[in-house]
């Protein structure tokens, strides 16, 4: 749509490069991190990935290396398939956190999730894949966050 293409335009001119459904390497000295970003069928409007067959063959159709990977993909329901792929860290978000959050149960509705969504905010391991599901800055189609501060996340890697 026009408004994915005008901030593509915006970030690609500001130097940011924007991986649709491809990767890169990152070198520094002998280390190297592959970058995978996959598109989000909610802001490009190509084929939708919502099922995991399409989604496994597009993950399949990238080179993955054998160093330290990690993939941008907005939807985090996905984590198994992420898993199957031998991804070391997944980047996420699109749960909002949930929305509105009750103490000690977590996010309450997640697009794609429903009631209650496993992968609302936080860290997920399972099967040597670490997911890191932010809660952002926005909102979804409900302007309003109870119990729900928005995040921005830093990352720190280190070598192991």
């Amino acid at each position: 749509g026009s408004q994915y293409e005008e901030l593509k335009t915006s970030l690609e001119n500001a130097g940011v490069t924007v991986l649709q459904d491809e990767a890169i390497e990152l070198n520094y000295g002998d280390e190297c991190i592959q970058l995978i970003g996959l598109n989000d069928p909610d802001f490009s409007e190509r084929d939708s990935f919502l099922s995991e067959s399409i989604l496994e063959t597009k993950l399949s159709q990238v080179n993955i290396s054998n160093g330290f990977t990690i993939l941008l993909s907005h939807r985090p329901e996905h984590f198994n398939v992420y898993q199957n792929k031998n991804i070391d860290l997944v980047l996420s978000g699109h749960a909002h956190g949930g929305q509105f959050r009750l103490p000690f149960l977590g996010g309450v509705i997640a697009p794609n999730q429903g009631l209650f969504p496993k992968y609302d905010a936080g860290i997920y391991t399972e099967n040597g894949t670490t997911m890191i599901v932010s809660r952002g800055i926005g909102n979804s189609i409900i302007p309003v966050r109870i119990n729900n501060r928005p995040e921005i996340i830093i990352i720190e890697l280190n070598c192991g």
